[in-house]
């Protein structure tokens, strides 16, 4: 007899935590969506002095510069997801918390267990995104960015010409000059060293020089006055000195940036998992630090994704017991969070590539400590036990809004 209202109440238990289910997944979009777009506009911010400076300055097309930017997105979009699952986590449930939700689900019999499957499903959604952008996105874009600078750069030599630096971008090339005159292309202090005749290096010096281009041809040509060579014929072993009042020098750039128009080798970051399955099998008795560095890379693509599952996780408790904290804090405690994840991924990279332990620990060892940290927290809160947020981390936040705030005063 009791089987009728039992089964009434379970479908109605069971309908309501499908609706909180439903609810809390809801919520956490919007402040994801602000976060990513907020995360989005500070990359962008970082790239405008130097977009400015090669519009400006070189007169590099627009069109490029967006599609520059736009390729080199993936990269930061890798980072910046699992930051901004753990804001949107953390932001959540603050705002539950303090505005008594919390405490209301618990009186209807809800426990903390229960609030958890829709934040695993909105951490994994990101997860799978984040695996697809690591593992397609990345390689592809980072051979995109490649070539678009190298593009951009044959079209004006100056961008990719620094001043009191050795440039070496030019193959067979070095140069050196003192300073650029990006309007007139003339150049004051000029060093060159050119070894692109075999067995003869040639270094140029001159107080003053010019770029010349031939669009039609593609020829950069480097016009030199007033200066000295020194031949070195390595065969014979011998210096041969000329003095020039005009000393031209071709360079073609529609190769300029190449070896000699060859197909330009794969780094690491731009292979296929195909590609770096293959290059680890062809090296794994070599132990070097290619290896190494393929090794992180290779695990670096799935590590990173899985941050959103580990550092939403640890977000969840966080959120909840942080009632006493504004909401305004929340960006600031998650990326205090994220930039404590950061660190040991870097020393986890660092570490791997010297060989100090295996590739696979240093990858992996800040998720498992974050998700580890995240499953400890959610523990303590479902027994009602809250570990409070350090009070050091609290302070950091503080000091860093007080700067924030002082220097927009200024």
């Amino acid at each position: 007899m009791l089987n009728i209202p039992f089964n009434l109440f379970t479908n109605g238990y069971m309908k309501f935590t499908t609706i909180i289910s439903r609810y809390v997944f809801k919520e956490l979009i919007p402040p994801f969506a602000v976060s990513l777009l907020f995360l989005s506009f500070i990359f962008l911010m970082t790239r405008i002095p130097e977009f400015t400076n090669m519009i400006v300055n070189h007169n590099a097309g627009i069109t490029s510069l967006l599609l520059l930017l736009l390729y080199s997105f993936p990269r930061f979009l890798e980072f910046i997801l699992p930051m901004s699952v753990m804001i949107s986590v953390l932001l959540t449930f603050m705002r539950m918390a303090g505005d008594n939700e919390i405490i209301a689900l618990k009186g209807g019999g809800v426990s903390l267990y229960r609030l958890l499957p829709p934040v695993l499903v909105f951490c994994t959604l990101i997860t799978c995104f984040a695996l697809l952008v690591s593992i397609v996105g990345v390689p592809k874009s980072k051979g995109l960015v490649e070539n678009k600078s190298i593009e951009i750069a044959q079209s004006s030599l100056g961008i990719a010409l620094q001043e009191r630096v050795f440039n070496t971008d030019i193959e067979g090339i070095m140069l050196y000059v003192s300073s650029v005159d990006t309007e007139t292309k003339k150049l004051n202090d000029v060093f060159i060293e050119d070894s692109r005749t075999k067995g003869m290096v040639n270094i140029s010096t001159a107080p003053d020089g010019v770029f010349v281009l031939n669009e039609k041809l593609k020829i950069y040509t480097l016009r030199l006055y007033n200066g000295r060579i020194n031949q070195v014929d390595l065969e014979k072993n011998s210096v041969n000195t000329i003095h020039f009042a005009t000393y031209d020098i071709n360079m073609d750039y529609s190769h300029a940036f190449t070896s000699s128009g060859s197909k330009r080798k794969k780094e690491l970051d731009e292979m296929s998992l195909k590609e770096l399955y293959a290059f680890i099998k062809e090296n794994k008795d070599k132990k070097t630090t290619d290896l190494n560095k393929a090794l992180i890379t290779l695990h670096g693509k799935f590590s990173l994704p899985f941050a959103c599952i580990c550092l939403g996780i640890l977000a969840f408790p966080l959120g909840i017991q942080s009632v006493s904290l504004k909401r305004s804090l929340g960006f600031g405690l998650g990326l205090c969070f994220f930039i404590v994840y950061y660190l040991l991924f870097a020393i986890g990279l660092s570490a791997g590539e010297s060989g100090k332990y295996p590739p696979v620990v240093g990858m992996w060892i800040p998720d498992i400590i974050m998700g580890g940290a995240g499953l400890f927290l959610l523990y303590r809160n479902a027994k009602e036990r809250p570990v409070k947020v350090p009070v050091f981390i609290l302070k950091f936040i503080f000091v860093i809004k007080f700067l924030i705030f002082k220097k927009r005063a200024e």
